[in-house]
């Protein structure tokens, strides 16, 4: 083989390479746990319920005009419909709900999404925010740079970053981990309470795990619950409501 053929393999062979480490670092980028077919049913709008998806993944109560809003931040690398059950209960209950996409899937890389969810909103007189995973430490991040404009943090399987002490503001706070979780544990979440209200409410759940905060797809490996996902669902959502209830009652904070 000649010098000029023998470039022209190595370069063609370089070329190829390229290509296909680009084709899969776009994979792993855009990636995003699938969700479950039951996450996939509750999508479908009902006298109930007005499910939009176009801009945001949006839940509207239908049977009462809803003056107080919770936006959610997903998990990292999860397909926001994976939360559509648990988000479709909370406007049942007569919340309007928002769950934006995040860059590449990873909430931290858009911490503040809530800002043109509020604008688009005037009528929403008080907001809650939560997330899951990373979508709850990029929730944290997002009520330290905005403490007007949230009501209230839901923190679901996660802890705030060393960079968001919100110690000092009134504002109702819940943090929920599943006591068979791995990352998000007494000890862990013990460490940072410094970092948050000193009333904030604990949630152990007994049983639960990281992945089932929503229902998406898993491997064996990843599934750590000891209960099932309805049980965990129904303690989430039972803590998450209850916190709604308690700004809904609060005098606006956007007044």
């Amino acid at each position: 083989m000649d010098r000029r053929l023998r470039r022209r393999v190595i370069w063609g062979t370089v070329a190829v390479a390229a290509l296909g480490a680009l084709g899969w670092g776009a994979r792993w980028a855009t990636f995003a746990r699938p969700p479950l077919q039951e996450a996939v049913a509750a999508l479908a709008s009902d006298d109930r319920v007005t499910v939009a998806t176009d801009r945001w993944l949006t839940f509207t109560p239908n049977q009462a005009p809803a003056d107080t809003g919770f936006i959610f931040y997903p998990g990292g690398r999860v397909d926001p419909r994976a939360y559509a059950g648990l988000m479709r209960t909370i406007a049942e209950a007569g919340y309007l709900v928002v769950v934006p996409s995040m860059p590449i899937n990873m909430a931290i890389f858009n911490v503040n999404a809530a800002n043109p969810i509020i604008a688009a909103n005037p009528d929403m007189n008080r907001w809650v925010i939560g997330g899951h995973s990373v979508g709850g430490t990029a929730a944290a991040l997002y009520v330290s740079a905005h403490p007007d404009r949230i009501a209230g943090l839901a923190i679901w399987s996660s802890f705030p970053a060393g960079n968001s002490d919100i110690s000092n503001l009134d504002l109702p706070v819940i943090l929920l981990y599943g006591g068979n979780e791995t990352g998000v544990t007494d000890e862990s979440v013990g460490a940072r309470r410094h970092l948050l209200p000193r009333d904030t409410q604990y949630v152990r759940i007994e049983g639960g795990d990281h992945h089932q905060f929503g229902a998406y797809q898993l491997t064996s490996e990843d599934a750590l619950a000891t209960i099932s996902r309805e049980a965990q669902h129904a303690q989430i959502l039972s803590a998450t409501l209850n916190l709604l209830r308690t700004v809904a009652e609060s005098p606006s904070v956007l007044e």
